[in-house]
């Protein structure tokens, strides 16, 4: 009785405390599943209220900036000595020109006997000498009078009033979409302007990507822990059944999390673009150019809901290469396992079990991902450093935040592990032919 009770308590313990673990597994993937669908979305907030349509490649947001940058510029403007010395001579000029001009008007030829009268009378009286001479004092006056605050009110207010009417001319329709956009956004987020909103995002964002990491550490932590148990209990021969069908558990949770958590995320903007217009800064941050975050499963849907047949193909062939076949595999591992004597020799669980893993194409999405973030990467790399400029006027900094996601580690960690669990099987005697 002592003999047959070890094995039924030691099973006990095996199972109640791998359960444990289980559950632990189950809970951290589920937290970074939702943390990673989190993250997705802020920053999908993040890319449509700064989508570079609404600021540097909308006329609206440089008319805007510009003609405010013109009224501060109008309303600051004070006459120095040397623009009145310069508007001084502009306007003496001007007069001289005019006098000029009427008196060869005067002199021109008369045929009528008034016109000759007019023209001879405005020779006897007036010296157009002596009037080019009260030239600079009348310019003086023109000039002090201009310079009178009431005058350079009424002269600002003519002025603004023009950059106004240029300002409402000129449009492209963004500015309605673009408010009603932010509108949404910072109402989502309980925020009144843009520097709420960027304080918020990013202290969101930091809170988001510290927990999801800690979560995808825990699930790998169990993960190992999983496996070391096979190291200690190699040889509990009567262990072996009920620790491998909790791992192929633990293997269905990795691969759960790992399909559904973002693996890649795509993201360029133009950090910072400065203009220099008449020694006044305009600015535009964060613009981003593109931003895509895609898990596993959005890459399938988004493949197949493509009305192009090639598209669709390709998505089913990774759905079921890459989820449902390792599925299958990991059923027909736990019943081969679980039914040594009924199912050791059964075909078609053997297929499954341990021939199946020739279709299973887990292992190349692993490489098929990480061929394509250096792919991506290294292209917006090349494309964004064109687009830096440093230049007197201008300047441009540009910024890549493509990266890896937890949900590729994860997918890793479940590949690996499986390849570990093939080779366990393997090694059970029971179930050698």
């Amino acid at each position: 009785m002592k003999v047959i009770r070890k094995p039924i308590l030691s099973n006990a313990l095996l199972i109640i405390g791998l359960s444990l673990l289980l559950c632990a597994e189950a809970w951290f993937g589920y937290h970074v599943a939702a943390l990673s669908s989190q993250q997705q979305e802020v920053k999908t907030d993040y890319s449509v209220a700064n989508n570079i349509t609404f600021g540097i490649l909308s006329v609206d947001q440089w008319r805007e900036k510009m003609a405010a940058v013109v009224d501060k510029k109008v309303n600051e403007f004070n006459m120095t000595a040397s623009h009145k010395k310069e508007l001084q001579k502009k306007v003496a000029k001007q007069l001289n020109e005019l006098v000029d001009k009427a008196v060869a008007e005067v002199n021109k030829p008369q045929k009528s006997i008034g016109g000759k009268l007019k023209k001879l009378a405005f020779n006897a009286v007036v010296d157009p000498d002596e009037i080019k001479s009260e030239v600079p004092a009348f310019a003086a006056t023109i000039v002090e009078r201009i310079n009178k605050p009431t005058s350079k009110k009424r002269l600002k207010s003519i002025v603004s009033s023009k950059v106004d009417q240029l300002e409402k001319e000129t449009y492209d329709n963004t500015e309605p979409a673009s408010v009603i956009v932010k509108r949404n956004i910072y109402k989502k987020y309980h925020v009144n302007n843009t520097t709420d909103f960027e304080k918020t995002i990013k202290l969101k964002l930091s809170t988001i990507q510290t927990l999801l990491y800690n979560y995808t550490y825990a699930m790998i932590s169990c993960l190992l822990l999983t496996l070391s148990l096979w190291f200690f209990l190699k040889k509990q021969v009567q262990l072996h059944t009920a620790l491998y069908i909790l791992s192929l558990l633990f293997a269905f949770l990795l691969l759960l999390v790992g399909i559904t958590a973002s693996i890649i995320e795509v993201d360029a903007r133009i950090q910072s673009l400065n203009f220099t217009l008449l020694s006044e800064k305009l600015a535009f941050n964060n613009q981003v150019l593109f931003f895509q975050s895609k898990s596993i499963l959005g890459i399938v849907e988004a493949l197949v809901i493509q009305p192009k047949p090639d598209s669709v193909i390709v998505g089913l062939l990774i759905l079921l290469f890459v989820i449902i076949l390792p599925v299958l595999r990991m059923m027909g591992k736990g019943i081969l396992i679980w039914g040594r004597e009924k199912y050791a020799f059964n075909k078609l669980v053997r297929f499954l079990a341990l021939d199946l893993g020739k279709w299973d194409m887990a292992d190349v999405m692993v490489v098929g991902i990480a061929m394509t973030y250096i792919g991506l990467n290294g292209i917006l790399q090349s494309q964004l450093s064109d687009l830096n400029i440093q230049e007197e006027l201008l300047s441009t900094v540009t910024q890549n935040n493509t990266s890896l996601q937890p949900g590729y580690y994860i997918f890793v960690a479940y590949v690996v592990y499986v390849s570990v669990l093939s080779l366990i099987l393997k090694r059970i005697k029971p179930i050698e032919k």
